[in-house]
């Protein structure tokens, strides 16, 4: 991971560095995805994050492979967003103790970082177009279909989910 800001004198290096910001923001997914598996308490949703979990894991090595096309490496610049994102839903867990509300938290919690993921690969996808890297497009858009499917799975298990809690 760059523990400095990367110099950005263009498009190409601006898209770079948005990869290398991907990276890290799905290596992070990865690492906060068990503690929403084991602190869900509805089945479907636990099923929902271990599943997305194995897709996050996909998401990681594409990213990586795009890097090395682009960049020559894989490293990764901090996504300071999911930082926080990541950071709130860890404080949801220990701060809800009833557990059909901390589902509906952690669905919430969920759905800003997969609207995070659905942004950042949009914004990748318009810019990969404009520098002609279709094959990179081509990734990109199975990862933010991806992305939005398990936010739609989300809203589908909160229906559930909410009824519960309320």
């Amino acid at each position: 991971m760059k523990l400095f800001s990367a110099h950005i004198e263009d498009l190409r290096s601006l898209y770079v560095s948005n990869l290398r910001k991907a990276l890290d923001m799905e290596q992070k997914i990865t690492k906060a995805l068990p503690d929403l598996v084991e602190n869900s308490t509805d089945p479907e949703l636990a099923a929902a994050f271990r599943n997305h979990l194995r897709e996050t894991e996909g998401h990681v090595t594409k990213v990586q492979g795009l890097l090395q096309n682009n960049a020559g490496d894989d490293s990764s610049e901090t996504c300071k967003v999911i930082e926080g994102l990541t950071t709130e839903a860890s404080d949801t867990i220990k701060d809800v103790t009833e557990p059909a509300v901390r589902d509906i938290a952690l669905i919430g919690a969920a759905q800003q970082v997969e609207h995070h993921e659905i942004a950042v690969y949009g914004t990748l996808i318009r810019w990969a177009e404009i520098l002609g890297l279709s094959s990179d497009v081509s990734v990109l858009n199975q990862i933010e279909a991806e992305e939005a499917k398990a936010d739609q799975l989300l809203t589908d298990i909160a229906n559930t989910v909410n009824l519960k809690a309320a």
